[in-house]
Formats: structure tokens, sequence, C-alpha cells
């Protein structure tokens, strides 16, 4: 039988009591008959006059608002944001974005351990917090967490499973999201929306679609994506999407190429990648729209280790070669459908399916020429599968109250069902494994959830509350792979969240969000195992774990003044029971590592952004944000937050031509903002300054050539975000030094 550690939902007693949780309960018992937004834009849908054409974002309330209604920071990409010769992947995509960033660390890895780079393009990193604690969704379905653990040996996986070529718009919001989102989004939340047969058709086109070319002087990537677009009926539109792409290893600034450990220029690398995506758009009348969409993306990669090679012939583990193989895949269907009703419960309905299926393989094969033949190649396979099946269905109120005020209900219930398996098989494994075998048992996660967030505004004001509750299982099944009888787990959270804005003038306000957040234990934190008795250690499982729950407040200012705009963001974050993987927990008999619930954890730190139009045709951009963690349980920095970057741009439009630069300064990683627990003479990383330009050329109404050019200085520097772990004494350290100088180019005709 599996044994089951269970977490009563009465763990959370003093968030449910809570000022924050009985504001929101007070307000969201307000009389159910109304409903509304910020005036302007709620009052418009309730029968007013319409208001000017805004900007509208959807990840900040789980329903279409003007983004400066928002009461968060959120960033919203699209168009020239993602011009392919600037943007190819996400690295590129948060480039210029302050207290963002994505980890991509150059690939060493061992035969047996040490898996560096290996995730590639590893995940966001928004406000000093990564991994499974960014929320990620591609047309509201999640995208699969990232797995990496030294128990994988040479294996670990990002969550990169995009092609930028498929996506129309990005909108990333900063700060805990769980009231509306439930799990994962501590830190924030990254919500990528694909490409629509409206985004490519023109009024009355029939048929039309998109072509584009690019090369990346990075990673020497070239890509080539087709998309057609076309009207069948008065109802029904389609879209087909191919994005074919190949590139190498990523540049750094390392000059020794040497065949061996030695070596710090890139490892040679050949990557490619093909994604397909097909799309329905029916419109049967009466209001309804519904959108049927499949997907797939396949990503490729071999690498040839030169830096996992012995540089001497010494002994018999002697690794004479080492190559890596991984693969990527993922697939989803999803329908999500909206339907009018005129009731007093609901104007409008949505409902939204969706199934997802991904696999991700690491193969690593190592040569050790001086064993005996039979023992001579070794091969480690690794496996990570998820599967997901999700379902939304969400109702939508809007009426006036009166007296100027307006309210908006947006309620429903989230569901989801995922199976996330992992397989270790190979050939000449470790003296103290047997193949295959599972790093932890097959488990099945299954939320449900109910939430509700009532929006109340006038002219001046907008308050915001909302209230989820959340179930989360984790039934892990028992496996003849997995030695130990695995740990199960059952957990409730309660999240509330409530947001103002106050409109001091018609083009600016001030506005405030105080969120309650929480993250369930994965699988592999829950279960972890893995065992070497000659080398006498051991990672063992914690059926003890914790949900992470987080309270944060931001409070911030934006608006607009003639020609200047602004926003101001500062906030702050407590975390409690923080999970950190593989930590020492015993020393002796046996060396034991385990994952743990840190007491505490605090956020804080600052952002700001900017624009002032010069003239008609010349902007200047300004960026700036800063953050600090500290685990104060330890009185220790974290390590996950990146140190402060400011970035200055100019864009300036002359005819059919636009032209750009990019000044970034990343400010110098103090060693007093450095745990150095884990490498004592860790590497911090000095201060640097790069400059970027482009230039866009409209060669006709339909096509664009343009170009980039990055790190124009051609200047030496390290992000810290891919040195944590390095010692300063390194004799690699410059196989971690981030691309030189570079061009891009790409050419885009819409027909």
């Amino acid at each position: 039988m599996t044994s089951s550690h269970k977490h009563s939902p009465t763990r959370f007693p003093r968030l449910a009591l809570s000022p924050l949780f009985l504001a929101c309960l007070a307000l969201l018992a307000s009389p159910a008959h109304a409903q509304g937004a910020g005036q302007d834009a709620l009052t418009a849908q309730a029968g007013n006059a319409a208001p000017a054409l805004r900007t509208v974002v959807i990840s900040g309330s789980r329903s279409e608002r003007a983004l400066d209604e928002v009461p968060a920071a959120i960033d919203l990409l699209e168009g020239e944001d993602l011009d392919p010769a600037r943007v190819q992947d996400i690295r590129d995509l948060v480039r210029e974005l302050p207290n963002v960033s994505v980890k991509r660390a150059p690939v060493r890895f061992g035969g047996v351990t040490g898996n560096v780079g290996r995730d590639g393009n590893a995940g966001f990193n928004i406000r000093g917090l990564e991994g499974n604690r960014v929320l990620l969704t591609i047309d509201g379905i999640r995208v699969p967490r990232e797995l990496s653990s030294g128990v994988f040996g040479p294996a670990a996986f990002g969550r990169d499973y995009y092609d930028l070529g498929l996506i129309s718009r990005v909108e990333l919001l900063r700060g805990a999201n769980s009231a509306l989102y439930g799990s994962d989004g501590l830190a924030g939340m990254v919500a990528m929306f694909t490409t629509e047969p409206k985004d490519l058709l023109r009024p009355g086109q029939t048929l039309g679609g998109r072509v584009g070319l690019s090369y990346d002087g990075e990673d020497g990537g070239r890509r080539i994506g087709a998309t057609l677009a076309g009207v069948a009926s008065d109802t029904l539109q389609w879209l087909g999407s191919v994005q074919v792409g190949r590139s190498r290893e990523l540049d750094n600034q390392g000059e020794n190429h040497a065949l061996n450990s030695t070596r710090t220029a890139p490892n040679p690398q050949k990557d490619e990648q093909v994604s397909v995506m097909g799309k329905l758009v029916f419109t049967p009348g009466g209001g309804q729209r519904h959108v049927v969409t499949a997907e797939h993306v396949d990503k490729q990669s071999e690498v040839e280790a030169y830096s996992g090679r012995a540089p001497v012939i010494s002994a018999a583990t002697h690794v004479g070669d080492l190559d890596g193989t991984s693969d990527m895949v993922r697939s989803r269907v999803s329908w999500d459908g909206r339907f009018p009703v005129a009731s007093a419960w609901a104007d409008e309905l949505r409902a939204m399916v969706g199934y997802q299926a991904s696999e991700s393989q690491e193969v690593t094969h190592e040569y050790r020429p001086l064993q005996p033949a039979a023992t001579q190649n070794r091969v480690r396979d690794v496996t990570y599968r998820e599967r997901i099946l999700q379902a939304v269905l969400q109702a939508e109120k809007l009426r006036p109250l009166g007296g100027n005020w307006s309210q908006k209900l947006v309620y429903g219930v989230d569901v989801s069902r995922a199976s996330l398996d992992n397989l270790v098989t190979g050939v000449n494994g470790p003296s103290y494994e047997s193949y295959p075998l599972q790093r932890f048992p097959e488990t099945i996660e299954t939320t449900s959830a109910l939430f509700v967030q009532s929006e109340f505004a006038s002219d001046r004001w907008s308050l915001i509350p909302a209230l989820r509750y959340d179930r989360v299982a984790l039934d892990a099944r028992s496996s003849p792979l997995y030695p130990l009888q695995p740990a199960s787990l059952s957990n409730g959270a309660l999240t509330p969240k409530l947001g103002a804005i106050w409109r001091g003038g018609e083009h600016w306000s001030v506005f405030g969000n105080l969120a309650a957040g929480f993250r369930s234990p994965s699988p592999l934190q829950l279960n972890n195992y893995f065992q070497n008795p000659f080398g006498n250690y051991e990672a063992i499982p914690n059926p003890n774990l914790r949900p992470e729950k987080s309270r944060t407040l931001e409070l911030g200012t934006r608006g607009s003044s003639g020609v200047i705009e602004w926003e101001a963001v500062a906030f702050t974050g407590r975390y409690k029971d923080f999970i950190e993987d593989l930590v020492t927990v015993q020393t002796a008999p046996v060396l034991q590592f385990q994952s743990v619930n840190r007491q505490s954890v605090t956020l804080r730190g600052f952002e700001l952004k900017g624009s002032a139009r010069l003239s008609a045709r010349t902007t200047l951009r300004a960026a700036y944000g800063q953050t600090r963690g500290t685990d104060t349980a330890r009185n220790l920095p974290l390590n996950s937050v990146n140190p402060a970057r400011l970035v200055l741009g100019v864009d300036h439009r002359l005819g059919d031509w636009s032209l750009g630069a990019s000044l970034s300064h990343s400010a110098k990683k103090s060693a007093s903002d450095i745990d150095t627990s884990g490498t004592a003479n860790q590497f911090a990383t000095p201060s640097y300054t790069t400059l970027d330009l482009r230039a866009s050329w409209q060669v006709n109404r339909s096509t664009r050539l343009s170009a980039a050019i990055h790190n124009l200085t051609d200047r030496k520097y390290w992000e810290w975000t891919n040195v944590r772990g390095i010692a300063a004494n390194d004799p690699v350290l410059d196989a971690y030094t981030a691309p030189g100088r570079s061009l891009s180019v790409a050419l885009v005709t819409d027909f």
C-alpha cells in the first residue's frame, strides 16, 4: 500500500483570519447583482458610451481589461517587441526587462554527475524567484515543470517548450497570483498566446499569411517559418503554421579550444527545432466564439562534450569521449469557447478544456578506453514525462451599481489532473545502481479549485478583492522500479488578494496589491530517492514537506504627463516554508540529503520604467530594477537574486526606417550579497555595460527587413544567473562568459 501523509487545509488558520482575508470576504459579499471595472472601461460595457480603444491584457484578472487598470506590474510584449531580429528565444525576450532574467549556463556535463547547462534556457527568474515558482502558460495551458536535481546525474530538464514563431503576445505578470491561478505563481506569471487568423488577415481578406527568415549570430541560428490563414465561411476561420530552426552552441568569449576539461570555448552543439500548429476559429453567431488549437513543438540537441574528457590518461576511469543528446517534445490540443448568456448570474460563460503531453529525454554516452571491452561504453538515459488534462469554467457578470459605481464579477471552477513520471536506464551504470529505475514514482497530481473576483469601480476608485480555494492531492503510485514505499500528500490553500487603484487625475493613478500565494511540493521533492552505499551518501524523501506560502505587498504609480509616461513600483514579500532541495540533514553514519522547508525568506525591491517622446519621431526609454533577498532564519542572502540592472534606450523613426539603441548596465554582485555556504570562494560577477543597435526597413507595405547588433563593444562579462556555484579561482571561469559581439537579421513578409 502507498503511505500517505495528509496536510489539512486548516494549516492556514492565520491566513484565513487575516485582515486581508476579512477585507476580501466583506467585499465579495457585496450585492451580487452588480459588476464593473475601471469606470471608463466597465461602465461602457454596461451600456454607457464606449471608451477610447486601449491596450488590454488577460493575465491580470482572468478577463480582458485595460493594461493601466491592473493593480500590478505587467509587461506586455507584442508587435515590434517580438521582432525576430531582436527576439529569437525566451532569453532574448526579457533582455531589457528589469528584475527578470532567463538562465542559460554553458553546456558542461559529466557522464554520471554534473549537469551544468543541460536544461538550456531553463526558465524565467522574476524578482529573485525562479523554476516552478513562476507560472508559465500557453493559451491558458500550463507549461511542463522544471526537473533538475543532482540525483538525475547528467540530466536536467528546463521549461523552454516554446517556439516564439507561434506566439503573437506575451504578458509577464509580476508578483503572487495564486488567488486567480492557484499553485506555482509565487513569483509571477508568464502567459503566452499563439497567433490567430485575425492577427494576419486584413479587413476583407479571405486568404493571407506570413513568411519569415532569420539568422542569429549568437548561436548561428537559421530559422524559417510560414503561417497561412484564411476564411472558410462567414463563421469559420483557420490557420496553419510551420516553424523550422537550426542552430549551434551559444557563443562565449572563452579562448581555450582544447579537446578536454580545460576547454573554455563552447562545446560543439547541433540543435534542431520543428514546430507546427493548426487552429480553427468558429463564430456561429449570437456572440459565440470557439477556438480549437493543436500544437506540436519538438526540440533536439546533440553535444560533443569535450569538456568532459580527461586531460591526462591516468586511470581506468579515464574518459576518452563524452557525448550527449536531448529531445524535448510537447503536444497539446485545446478548446476555448465563449457563450453570451442573458441572465442575472452571468453575461458570458467561458469554457476551456486542454490536454497536453510532454516528454523530455536526455542520453549521455561515455567512452572509457582503458576499461575492459565489455564496460568501455557507459550510457545514461533519463526520461521525464508529463501529461495534463486541464479544464476551466468561468462566468463574468457586469452591471452598473448606481451612484457612479459599477461592479464586475468573475468566478468559476478550475480543475486539472496531471501525471508525472520518470525513467532512468542505460548501460554499464555505476555498480550501486541497477537499471531501469525511477528517482520518484509515477505521481498523479489532482487539483480542484473555486475562485471569485469582484471589482468595484467609480471614476476615482477601483477595489478588486479576489479569493480562491485550491485542493491539491499528490497520489504516488507504488512501482517495482522505486524501492521505497512512496508517500502521498494532500493539502488545501485559501488564497485571498486585494487590489486597489486610485485615479488621482485623468492621466495618472496609484495602485496597490496585497496578495497571498502558495505552491505545493513537487513529486520529486516529496519522494526523491538516491543511494550510493559505496560512497556512503544518499538522497531521501521528505513526506513531511509543507506547501510554500507567501504574503506580498506591491505599491505603485503609473501615468502620463504630456510626452512623458512612467511606472514606479515597490514590492515586498515574505515566503514561509520555502522549499530548498538536497540540503544536508545528516552527516553520520551516512551523509544524507533531503528537500526541506526553510522557515522564512524575504524579498523586497523596486522597478522604474518610463519613456519620453522628444519629438513625433524620437522616443527615449528607461528601466531600472533592484531586488534584495534574505533567508531570514539563517540571515543569509538569497543567491537566486540577480544584481540591479539599468536599461536606457532610444528609438527614432525616419520615413520607412526605424532605428534604435539600448545601453544596458548591470551592477556587480557584492560579496556581502552572496551565500557562500555552498561555494566558499564563490565568484562575484563584476559590473558590466553593453550597447545594442538595431534598425528596421519597411521595404514595402508587406515586407520588413530588420537587423540588430548585440554587445557592439564586444564586452567580456558574466551574468550572475549563469555562474552561481562557480568558484572565483575556477580555471575554466571564461567558459561561463556571455556572447561577444553578434549580428542578427530577419526578413518578414505578410501577404
